[in-house]
């Protein structure tokens, strides 16, 4: 068995910075410390902070008056942020920037009088906190059949935009398809859809070529890792979105596969570890790492956690 070992893979510089925030803001201010939502959509990384004192929450009504709250990287809305005011919350903002951009892009474009096309999934936490910037002049559209039923106002003003962990391919597709419609249509200097979600992609479509097998590690409710698997299935390969080794059986194997492994950019690369000990434990494995871009991103943190992470730096060098 070959096992394929695909790079970009794992952590984006969005996730590496909201993991950082969290665990920082653990040990400044000791647990419980509440999370609006996930902090990132992986269930290892999510029950991992969970056994360290993070409380993840649904509703702002979950914090106690004064408590520590931290906004996820898939961003809030405004309405979230006036909550946790009214509601004296010490509240920390862990949004990915690449996130924020796209929620600064739909107030300007509502400010200047434009109805806002959001491309995304429905409920995803992104779209609900980017919706959440100006609801009554964003309508969301997920495929090309909502692009076919809209209708508009003579003279409206249209611009488009979209959600950052997309499949680069659907959303091109639905992009194609509103320019067709709506030739005046505007949008953003730049795309939103982030450098991790397209890397990650562009490595699945060029390596998954010489594959019997793409394994992605990532959790369900992972928007890009989802992506990714889809990207294997549309390739014909075998492909499966898996937490970890715990949720393969031998029998999803043979002994001459040749298997793609790569990551979502909310997995860790423990998973990805503990993956290719499984399938070396059962099978025959020889592995080789193939890249097809380098990554060198950084975000920095949230403003008032600098000066504890300083704190902190110095601490361990002195």
């Amino acid at each position: 068995m070959k096992v394929i070992l695909a790079a970009p893979r794992g952590f984006c510089a969005g996730v590496n910075m909201a993991i950082e925030s969290l665990d920082l803001t653990l040990r400044k201010f000791g647990p419980p410390v509440y999370v609006y939502h996930e902090i990132v959509h992986n269930q290892h990384v999510v029950e991992t902070f969970r056994e360290k004192g993070a409380v993840f929450v649904d509703h702002v009504d979950e914090v106690p008056d004064g408590g520590v709250l931290m906004f996820s990287a898939h961003g809030v809305s405004p309405e979230i942020r006036d909550q946790a005011r009214r509601r004296n919350l010490h509240a920390l903002d862990a949004t990915c920037p690449l996130v924020t951009k796209v929620h600064l892009e739909a107030i300007k474009y509502a400010k200047e009088g434009y109805t806002i096309l959001l491309i995304g999934h429905e409920g995803h936490d992104e779209v609900l906190g980017t919706m959440g910037e100006a609801p009554e002049a964003i309508v969301l559209v997920e495929d090309e059949d909502d692009v076919d039923r809209l209708e508009f106002a003579e003279g409206t003003k249209l611009a488009y935009l979209t959600q950052t962990t997309l499949s680069v391919d659907d959303a091109n597709r639905v992009i194609r398809r509103l320019r067709q419609r709506f030739p005046e249509i505007h949008s953003p200097p730049k795309e939103d859809i982030c450098y991790a979600t397209q890397n990650r992609q562009e490595a699945v479509k060029l390596l998954s070529q010489e594959a019997d097998v793409v394994l992605v590690l990532g959790s369900q409710n992972s928007s890009n890792s989802q992506r990714l698997a889809e990207l294997g299935r549309e390739r014909k390969k075998k492909s499966y979105l898996i937490d970890g080794p715990q949720d393969l059986s031998k029998d999803q194997f043979s002994d001459d596969d040749v298997i793609m492994i790569t990551a979502g950019a909310s997995a860790p690369e423990s998973v990805v570890q503990a993956t290719i000990e499984w399938l070396s434990d059962n099978f025959n494995v020889t592995v080789e790492s193939q890249s097809v871009r380098e990554e060198d991103v950084h975000f920095p943190l949230p403003k008032p956690l600098r000066p504890f992470a300083k704190q902190l730096a110095q601490e361990s060098q002195s």
